[in-house]
């Protein structure tokens, strides 16, 4: 369910404020992907800068997987049910996501309810989107409540078919990865990182790279699940294998590395494999492992870098959820004034950052903590204990 919304875990435990941070760094560098997206879209070209952002997706999953793991794992054997881990995650992770479609819907009615070829779609449709969209109901291609006719599962707030993967890794979880032994998990996620680097070495998908998963054609369905389970089942791994080394930066240094990755321009040349789809595999398969036992093991070590680590952690989830309805205003207006480059749009495009980062501040302070504290004291048992 998260990428990025891990950082509810058990009542008890401590957060690992690091992983937090990190999961920031990448949910802001994924603001700026979908900015550079813009003009390539608007513009009919390709993405030219952070054109590896989509990667922060299985970045997050692998956090998923190691936090989840990290903060269950050993519940279930005492008070943990199936049913109370749903009503977590649910009370987690669902507030935002019907927020974010009720933005996208006004996003939409902003642009006047038309589709990206002009085609005029009726408020039923709409509203079928939106009724769909808060319940996670996926639109198939072509349907008539799949708004915005370029064929996203969820139209009015497209990276939710992130979270609709991941609500399907957490049940996953439960029902089955939660019950395997370390050797079952370790040969697990062997056979999924060998389907996911050659899924994404011999191009399965032919765009040339992972980023598969946001439509439900069965390339990208198949590629989306592949995405999830090998990152998430990774995280899960690592969590019961972890033992912390000493790190000094690691937050720093991490971040760093981060950026770089996303930065790198695309590899070209599909034969006789696919060079963008081996890079991106470096990435997810070693790298991202890597940074995620790395940021576990590194510790804050003065009051600055704790609130920058909390308030990024805080932040990251809701910033991912709500920023892209902000963004298809921004693909109209680039569309319109035929804008192209960032050099023609900075002034927009820092309003666009920023303001985005406020709006999931006040979304989070004045919507997702308080409701989140209402359905934690209504609905789970341990707090109604108390």
């Amino acid at each position: 369910m998260q990428n990025i919304s891990s950082s509810a875990f058990a009542d008890t435990k401590p957060h690992y404020e690091l992983l937090d941070g990190l999961r920031g760094v990448a949910a802001l560098m994924v603001i700026w992907y979908h900015i550079y997206e813009g003009f390539a879209f608007a513009s009919g070209g390709a993405i030219e800068t952070f054109n590896h952002g989509y990667l922060a997706v299985d970045f997050f999953f692998i956090l998923s997987g190691f936090v989840i793991g990290y903060a269950y794992d050993d519940r279930w054997k005492k008070s943990l049910t199936i049913k109370e881990f749903f009503k977590r995650r649910l009370i987690r992770l669902h507030p935002m996501v019907v927020l974010g479609a009720v933005l996208g819907t006004i996003s939409f009615c902003i642009q006047g309810s038309v589709q990206w070829d002009g085609t005029h779609v009726a408020t039923s449709m709409v509203m079928l989107s939106l009724l769909c969209a808060m319940f996670f109901i996926p639109a198939i291609p072509g349907v008539g409540y799949e708004v915005r006719g370029n064929g996203e599962m969820f139209p009015l707030n497209g990276p939710c078919w992130s979270l609709f993967f991941e609500y399907i890794g957490n049940i996953l979880y439960a029902i089955f990865i939660r019950r395997l032994s370390n050797k079952a998990l370790a040969v697990l996620v062997a056979l999924l990182g060998v389907a996911l680097v050659s899924f994404a070495a011999f191009n399965v998908s032919g765009y040339g790279n992972i980023g598969m998963g946001w439509t439900l054609d069965g390339v990208n369905f198949l590629g989306g699940s592949l995405r999830m389970l090998f990152p998430f089942s990774m995280g899960m791994l690592l969590s019961r294998n972890f033992k912390p080394v000493r790190v000094k930066g690691a937050f720093w240094i991490c971040s760093a590395v981060l950026i770089a990755l996303f930065a790198v321009p695309f590899v070209e040349g599909n034969q006789p494999v696919c060079l963008n789809g081996l890079y991106e595999m470096f990435c997810v398969v070693i790298v991202f492992p890597v940074l995620v036992w790395l940021g576990a093991s590194g510790n804050t070590t003065d009051k600055n870098s704790t609130a920058v680590c909390k308030f990024l952690g805080d932040l990251s989830f809701p910033v991912y959820v709500i920023h892209y309805p902000i963004m298809y205003l921004f693909y109209s207006w680039l569309i319109e004034k035929k804008l192209y480059t960032l050099s023609e749009t900075w002034p927009v495009a820092l309003l666009l950052f920023f303001g985005n980062i406020l709006l999931a501040y006040l979304c989070l302070k004045w919507y997702d903590e308080p409701l989140r504290k209402w359905l934690s004291r209504r609905f789970l048992a341990q707090n109604r204990k108390s």
